[in-house]
């Protein structure tokens, strides 16, 4: 078999992992160095052909084909990249450059799917339902991303966005979203947006781990004015997830599914949403933090 690599490519750091094989999934070798991604396209994919040269020299052993998480998708008819918030990626043909570049395949998939492909098979998933066909990842942070994954594989659909659960309507209180669209998921209940529609009550920034604490404290109406929203559209838009895929589990990842209230109060108002007459989803917290990513993009190979 021998070893697998995965890069995952983020807007401030593109980190490398060499696993020495999909049994034991020990690390080999680990780096990160910076994008840089404000210097453009073309210094981007000097970094990850960096950082793969300067891997491979560390260990002294050529890849045969890696795994690449990025914060974007690929279009599978353009051969280009789209959706990413890295912007500079956006259109071009990153795939192909890399792949012309070191002289082997790639293989691309979004940071959710990378995330979710990793907790399912070596995360939070696995260590409590082995047997899960289906398990959703949804990543709730400064922005809100989902990845399938079926039988331990990434779904990626026709057009590459199976998952993009973010980009949903939701309602149009979330207002005007940098996809073009009106009201969606990340509009409403992303860490962003719930700070900005505490600040719009009260005129001061907060950030949402206090906007939490605040809420639990008993003494800001507009904190848990602020919480009960997150709840509230937690509930309706998880519903619609379920509602459509009824996965196994769900692991909540990024700084908003970190907060407990979303595994207790959170998941009581799912319930009220779905087809069925209970609630069977488990609901996760993950297991590798800031690893998920890289991990899940050597899964890719």
């Amino acid at each position: 078999m021998g070893p697998i690599w995965g890069i995952d490519l983020g807007g401030t750091k593109i980190e490398g992992i060499i696993l020495e094989d999909r049994e034991t999934m020990r690390v080999l070798k680990r780096m990160r160095i910076p994008t840089d991604a404000h210097r453009g396209y073309i210094n981007i994919v000097r970094q990850v052909y960096k950082l793969i040269e300067t891997l491979t020299a560390e260990i002294g052993i050529r890849p045969g084909k890696i795994g690449i998480g990025t914060p974007g998708t690929l279009d599978a008819i353009n051969q280009t990249m789209k959706n990413c918030n890295t912007t500079a990626l956006n259109g071009m043909p990153l795939k192909r450059d890399i792949e012309n570049m070191m002289g082997i395949p790639i293989k691309i998939a979004n940071d959710a799917n990378c995330f979710a492909v990793a907790e399912a098979n070596l995360g939070a998933v696995v260590d409590i339902l082995p047997d899960a066909e289906v398990v959703f990842g949804a990543i709730l942070g400064t922005g809100v991303g989902g990845g399938v994954v079926v039988n331990g594989k990434v779904l990626n659909g026709r057009m590459g966005i199976a998952g993009e659960w973010g980009h949903n309507f939701l309602d149009e209180s979330g207002g005007a979203c940098y996809c073009g669209r009106t009201g969606c998921v990340e509009r409403v209940i992303s860490g962003t947006a719930l700070e900005k529609y505490y600040k719009e009550k009260v005129g001061s920034d907060l950030k949402l781990a206090e906007i939490i604490k605040q809420h639990e404290a008993g003494n800001d109406a507009a904190a848990t004015e602020t919480v009960n929203r997150l709840i509230q559209f937690f509930g309706k838009s998880m519903a619609n997830v379920i509602n459509i895929l009824d996965p196994d589990a769900i692991v909540l990842g990024g700084g908003v599914g970190n907060i407990d209230l979303l595994y207790s109060e959170g998941v009581r108002e799912v319930e009220k949403y779905i087809f069925n007459d209970r609630l069977d989803t488990l609901f996760l917290k993950p297991k590798l933090g800031d690893s998920a990513g890289v991990f899940g993009a050597a899964l890719l190979t």
